[in-house]
């Protein structure tokens, strides 16, 4: 499968333009089988919420997306320095995303509608990660290479 337009120069962004993004946007059956796997898991805890929100919630703090994602890449035989640095970033990762745990809740009890909450979430999550990259940077820790 092919997306119009995906792949060409990106010159508001260069760092894009070095993605393969074809080789990203062509699916095998493989993956539309990861796709069904990864989204019964979800729509399992989902359907779990409707009876316990608790253990709903205690089912998606445990890292299944990142232990499918490794499982799928041992199975397609990346290497595991690759592997290493997927989970070592998933760590760092994380870290900014936590105090949108505490925020939103929050802000929802304060009275705010479920959408401007989300969105201004997303908003200091966003500003976290840029916060969390230029920190670990200082020592010697880089998510983002800019080459």
């Amino acid at each position: 499968m092919r997306l119009p337009g995906v792949g060409k120069s990106l010159s508001w962004f260069p760092h894009m333009s070095k993605i393969p993004w074809q080789q990203i946007f062509s699916f095998t059956a493989l993956d539309l089988v990861k796709v069904l796997v990864t989204a019964l898991l979800i729509v399992i805890v989902n359907k779990i919420q409707l009876v316990n929100d608790r253990v709903s919630a205690l089912l998606i703090a445990l890292p299944f997306t990142s232990l499918i994602a490794m499982i799928w890449m041992n199975g397609q035989g990346q290497s595991g320095t690759r592997i290493a640095n997927h989970a070592e970033g998933t760590f760092w990762f994380v870290l900014p995303t936590l105090p949108m745990f505490l925020v939103f809740p929050w802000l929802l009890r304060q009275g705010w509608s479920f959408w401007p909450a989300l969105l201004a979430n997303c908003a200091m999550t966003m500003l976290l990660f840029w916060l969390t990259v230029m920190l670990l940077r200082k020592f010697g820790i880089d998510l983002m290479p800019k080459s």
